[in-house]
């Protein structure tokens, strides 16, 4: 039976006034794609924040990679890597300085090969002595993510990674975390975007008002919308009629 990379129980956060999560609760197994889907404003950011060490909750526990969020951050952040909504890169240093920095901030022997391997793993050798200012949208993501496996860490988040991207770039994306979770790295992926999870995700968690209202496989989520149409054919529901149904609105997000 897989292993749980992250564990999340009873998780509630408080800005002053404001409860931003009101008991989260999920499980991410080991080696899977686990998409956290909400619209803007549900806490997706928030959980993400408290995951990475980058706050603290309230209340309720996390565990990753075996450790304690609270208790134990450093031995989180070692096993963790982050990449957040928008790239960063550092847009003076070119593609291979920005990598060869990261890899020697991280202590490692090699820091050129590790570029190099990675340079060549994204797509980006030919580019990889230009300014990091002078890439398109998405040669810069390639490069965040890029950056952010330096060190090979057991578990990514990418939070809302293909924000302000074309759909081009986007299908690059989602080909290097299909590619990730493939070679055994565990990736939480936050998005707004209902394909995206559609297409990515081992299991969904669709969180709504600070609280996870449901949580399963696609075909799980699915079973939840209501007895499909037979109009000539039988009408399949797509997540996205799903989201909706399962949050109480008839709008798109």
């Amino acid at each position: 039976m897989p292993s749980k990379s992250i564990q999340v129980k009873g998780l509630h956060k408080s800005y002053k006034q404001l409860q931003v999560l009101k008991g989260v609760d999920f499980e991410v197994e080991e080696g899977s794609i686990f998409a956290l889907l909400g619209s803007n404003g549900a806490g997706k950011t928030t959980v993400v924040k408290i995951l990475t060490t980058l706050l603290n909750q309230d209340s309720g526990t996390a565990t990753v990679n075996g450790f304690d969020v609270a208790s134990k951050p450093e031995n989180v952040r070692q096993a963790i890597s982050l990449t957040g909504q928008f790239a960063a890169v550092d847009e003076i240093l070119t593609g291979r300085e920005n990598l060869i920095m990261i890899a020697k901030l991280r202590y490692l022997k090699n820091p050129r090969q590790i570029a190099d391997d990675l340079l060549q793993r994204f797509g980006l050798t030919d580019a990889a002595d230009r300014r990091a200012s002078t890439y398109s949208g998405g040669m810069r993501r390639r490069l965040d993510i890029a950056l952010s496996l330096v060190g090979n860490p057991k578990i990514i988040f990418l939070d809302e990674p293909t924000t302000g991207l074309d759909p081009e770039a986007r299908i690059e994306v989602w080909k290097i975390v299909k590619e990730l979770a493939d070679g055994g790295t565990t990736v939480l992926l936050t998005t707004q975007y209902l394909e995206e999870a559609e297409q990515l995700a081992d299991r969904i968690a669709i969180l709504h008002e600070g609280r996870i209202i449901a949580n399963g496989t696609l075909s799980d989520l699915k079973k939840l919308f209501p007895s499909a149409k037979v109009e000539y054919v039988e009408k399949q529901p797509t997540l996205e009629e799903i989201f909706l149904s399962i949050i109480g609105k008839k709008e798109a997000i």
